[in-house]
């Protein structure tokens, strides 16, 4: 039997991940490697999806990764690494509205590796978020 393409590891030994939000570490054993620009709450047009909804961007941002990482032949299931971008303005009570929509797009059982970083500002004003993401597609 044949490794798998990515393992998903959760050391014992490091602080248990929250509620399996994401793993410690992604490991790609074969396959391409895709690095995705982070993706922002704008459309096609540049037009800024949920403009002052937190909920709205987080869709519209998931979304935009989808097609990031279908464009370059893979799948949602293929990203093995997240790292958000969270402006200061958001309110902390509203973050925790994002699980839901991201648990939509990703594998919970196997969550990516991820970083979340509060910033003070994004490039654009009237972003609320932004995700960059490593995908690692099957050849």
């Amino acid at each position: 039997m044949s490794k798998p393409s990515k393992e998903f590891i959760n050391p014992k030994t490091l602080i248990a991940p929250a509620a399996a939000v994401y793993s410690h570490i992604a490991k790609v054993n074969r396959g391409t490697i895709v690095y995705i620009s982070g993706q922002v709450s704008s459309d096609a047009s540049g037009k800024i999806i949920g403009e002052g909804d937190f909920e709205a961007q987080v869709e519209q941002v998931f979304a935009n990764l989808k097609i990031a990482v279908e464009a370059a032949g893979g799948v949602m299931d293929d990203i093995v690494k997240l790292n958000y971008f969270l402006a200061a303005e958001v309110d902390q009570a509203d973050v925790p509205k994002m699980r839901p929509i991201r648990d939509r797009y990703l594998n919970v059982d196997k969550p990516p590796a991820s970083t979340f970083v509060v910033v003070s500002r994004l490039m654009r004003p009237g972003w609320l978020i932004e995700i960059e993401a490593v995908a690692a597609i099957d050849d």
